[in-house]
């Protein structure tokens, strides 16, 4: 594949992962919630990249070749949709998890710690397999600085995602206190299973192409498990009263 036809494929790909979670938080969330979500990740990631790729904040130092499209400061624009994409597939999932349902007014500092954690585990569970692929096979970026943890990438990069994930999934839940889920009609069904199906859609992508071919075990097991557990609370969501699936 031509490098412009690889840049456009990812562009486009991070496009559509962004759009199906404004969609999901839309219907789930609310208007204002969805948009405040999306806003909030969009800076705070962005802040993070452009810190870590000038400074070396958060996830080591490093910098971005041209691979990902156009640039907002150090930064490729993609890299920060997918901040907003990733984050509310976690919170998502993390709610459903958690509360057995998608979104989840939590009372209290504990219960939105708590959530903001799951869910920053789910998706920096992803990034296990995600970020080794983007450096060797698509040399999205260059580490300037490894210390050889993790299939030769740095291990400070994991300890900042989760971090940074946490602290938006935190503030989402209050400054942005999602509304209740709208019922458990069609509409909503879908956009509750759109988190766990893209994120299983990741999963097989990591267990059949992931490099080094050690990620891809990691990915059946780290992404597996929570992709099931997410699934089987979505059923028992939609169906409280019923015992689950055969």
């Amino acid at each position: 594949m031509s490098p412009g036809l690889l840049t456009a494929a990812l562009v486009g790909a991070c496009l559509l992962l962004f759009s199906i979670s404004l969609w999901s938080a839309w219907v789930l969330a609310g208007r204002r919630s969805a948009l405040g979500f999306a806003a909030l990740a969009l800076a705070l990631g962005w802040f993070a990249e452009e810190m870590g790729s000038s400074q070396g904040w958060f996830f080591g130092r490093y910098h971005y070749t041209t691979v990902l499209g156009p640039e907002l400061g150090n930064v490729p624009v993609a890299i920060a949709l997918m901040w907003f994409a990733l984050c509310w597939l976690g919170y998502a999932m993390a709610s459903l998890i958690l509360w057995r349902r998608p979104v989840f007014c939590a009372a209290g500092w504990p219960r939105r710690a708590l959530t903001a954690w799951l869910a920053a585990m789910i998706i920096t569970a992803f990034d296990l397999g995600a970020d080794p692929y983007f450096v060797f096979v698509l040399k999205a970026w260059i580490m300037q600085k490894t210390d050889g943890g993790w299939f030769g990438e740095t291990l400070q990069g994991f300890a900042g995602w989760m971090v940074v994930s946490f602290a938006i999934v935190l503030l989402f839940q209050t400054l942005f206190a999602p509304r209740p889920s709208a019922g458990t009609g069609p509409r909503a069904r879908r956009a509750a299973l759109a988190p766990i199906a893209v994120y299983a859609a990741g999963m097989v992508f990591q267990m059949l192409f992931g490099h080094p071919i050690e990620t891809r075990a990691v990915a059946f097991f780290a992404m597996g498990l929570p992709t099931l557990v997410a699934l089987a609370a979505w059923w028992q969501w939609l169906h409280p009263e019923s015992d689950p699936p055969a």
